[in-house]
């Protein structure tokens, strides 16, 4: 595979994920976007090391902080998600307006 074939595929992850997060209303669905988004980062990050410096480490410190990001993202999401479901039913942005600052 050649490095223009990673980038359409992080190009279409990332393309997906931002319709995903800009379409829908349920803050699950919003959220599954954001790691679509996420996805298409990595996949483009691991293709630019290992095709400009595979020999260097720089690439994956970039790519385990992103997934640890990742990962740290959706726990607290979802976490979030789960407490406002539990306190008040609600599952929708629009019905979780009223939690602005």
């Amino acid at each position: 595979m050649t490095l223009q074939l990673f980038l359409l595929l992080a190009a279409g992850l990332f393309a997906i994920g931002l319709y995903g997060a800009l379409s829908q209303q349920s803050i699950v669905m919003l959220m599954m976007g954001l790691e679509l988004m996420l996805n298409g980062v990595i996949v483009a990050a691991a293709a630019f090391w290992f095709y400009v410096s595979p020999a260097g480490t720089d690439g994956q410190v970039l790519i385990v902080v992103i997934i640890t990001v990742m990962a740290v993202e959706m726990a607290v999401g979802f976490a979030v998600v789960t407490a406002i479901y539990r306190a008040r039913q609600v599952d929708m942005t629009d019905d979780a307006a009223d939690l602005k600052g």
